[in-house]
């Protein structure tokens, strides 16, 4: 690649996960983003090894400005990542891909900055009414882990929250949830949100209600649960996944009602845009609404699961404009 050291185009996004980093260009600032590259995390010692790899397989102008969305707290210039042995300084990183800016954001931030971009055939509604203009938004989504973020109006635009959000405690909302979240808490001295709501949360809410019900459990991944279950040929699996969406509902419910997310929920992450119809017909809405007097309140507030291939880039995108131009 060349370099043209006092151009900040072309500017290098990144979405980097606790399973695959995902990485692309914007060239110039009427550009679409382009030249969007998956990249397994496992793949590469570190992030500088996986952006090297990625620039030098689609050639072009070296970039001078960069951000990305990571999967974890950004609090000062070291990182090591929650759910990755990644581990890195920001500073180092920058020295060693030669550029003149670069942005760290957590990955869910970038996503909820990518929200007002979104199209509407990238969306998919589940339940409520419609979304009000100018009022705050949530986003969370299991994945590898369990991100949360939202978007608060600030005048004309929003200003994104960086938080921590699927740590939160999970609570259960009757007795079998209850059983499972024991089981699981026999592993681990706090069951957070992410111990159930993410690909191995999946596998672990999974394998405890099969404890609960005394039944054998055949330790199998996130992937082959989620098959199991849309297949609708293994009653356990289809009863593991519907309490992983009635507990995300419970979450999400949560989430709106302390952000006050009139402005709608968004749901990202790698699982549940897979689930389809499956989502649309399991205890998701109901739990998401199920909270006593409140309920008339989150009725109206819409819910839509987002399609797009690779919002946090664009998100990535947004935050670099900001802080850039």
């Amino acid at each position: 690649m060349s370099r043209h050291p006092h151009d900040t185009y072309p500017r290098l996004l990144g979405d980097i996960g606790g399973t695959n980093a995902r990485f692309a260009l914007l060239a110039h600032p009427a550009a679409a983003i382009s030249n969007m590259r998956r990249l397994p995390a496992s793949a590469y010692p570190g992030p500088a090894e996986a952006i090297s790899a990625y620039l030098a397989g689609i050639g072009g102008d070296w970039p001078r400005v960069a951000a990305f969305g990571i999967a974890n707290p950004i609090d000062g210039d070291w990182i090591e990542m929650t759910n990755h042995s990644w581990s890195f300084s920001c500073a180092a990183l920058r020295q060693q891909l030669e550029l003149q800016r670069l942005l760290l954001i957590n990955d869910f931030t970038a996503l909820a900055l990518s929200l007002p971009c979104l199209p509407a055939d990238e969306l998919h509604q589940v339940g409520g009414g419609e979304r009000l203009s100018k009022r705050p938004i949530a986003v969370l989504g299991p994945g590898t882990g369990l991100g949360v973020s939202g978007l608060l109006p600030a005048g004309d635009d929003y200003l994104p929250l960086a938080g921590e959000g699927g740590h939160v405690t999970l609570a259960a909302s009757n007795a079998e949830e209850a059983a499972v979240i024991e089981q699981v808490r026999a592993s681990f001295a706090h069951v957070s949100a992410e111990r159930l709501l993410s690909g191995p949360g999946l596998v672990n809410l999974h394998d405890a209600l099969a404890r609960v019900r005394q039944l054998p459990a055949p330790g199998v991944d996130a992937a082959t649960i989620t098959d199991a279950a849309l297949a609708g040929h293994d009653p356990l699996a289809v009863d593991a996944l519907n309490m992983f969406c009635a507990l995300l509902g419970n979450v999400a419910g949560n989430l709106a009602l302390t952000l006050g997310a009139q402005g709608g929920v968004f749901i990202g992450g790698g699982i549940v845009p897979r689930l389809g119809e499956f989502f649309d017909r399991s205890p998701f809405r109901q739990r998401f609404e199920d909270k006593g007097r409140f309920r008339a309140y989150l009725a109206s507030v819409p819910v839509f699961v987002i399609h797009s291939p690779y919002p946090a880039l664009t998100g990535a995108a947004v935050a670099l404009a900001r802080a850039v131009d």
